[in-house]
């Protein structure tokens, strides 16, 4: 485990482009916490770094969001509106999961059986003590990824 802290949006953002330099065919990142931790803004950096120039917004009410304009194709899941995990497999999780780009679930707590040990799981938190701005970004399970990016 390993915790990363940053002090502003504009910090978030970047730490999720050093992963996008880091990031490999086949990646799952998991992005959890609560609303407005920051997961989206992550997912724009990681964009970002990956040479996605297209805007980036939470898929919240299309599960999905495909770019393939970067160094690696992008699948950013939003999966809090899922109501059934069937849901998943009608999308087609599976492509995405399994191919040749970086996967990002934002929620993947309510699809969690569905999410390979192997993913990296990133947890993003507010400690509004610490300023408005602030998050303490916890990378879990990461089998070293996490000193790969530090020293991106």
């Amino acid at each position: 485990m390993k915790i990363l802290e940053t002090q502003t949006e504009q910090e978030t953002f970047a730490l999720g482009e050093r992963f996008a330099k880091a990031a490999f065919p086949g990646m799952i990142l998991t992005l959890d916490g609560d609303l407005g931790c920051g997961k989206t803004v992550f997912t724009k950096g990681l964009a970002f770094g990956l040479g996605i120039t297209e805007p980036v917004t939470s898929p919240t009410f299309t599960i999905l969001s495909v770019y393939v304009e970067g160094r690696l194709p992008l699948y950013h899941f939003d999966v809090y509106r899922i109501g059934d995990i069937e849901e998943m497999y009608e999308i087609g999780y599976e492509e995405y999961f399994f191919g040749e780009g970086i996967t990002v679930v934002e929620w993947s707590e309510l699809v969690e059986e569905l999410i390979p040990p192997s993913a990296v799981r990133i947890r993003i938190e507010k400690d509004l003590e610490k300023g408005f701005d602030y998050r303490r970004v916890t990378i879990l399970n990461d089998d070293g990824f996490s000193e790969t990016v530090h020293a991106v």
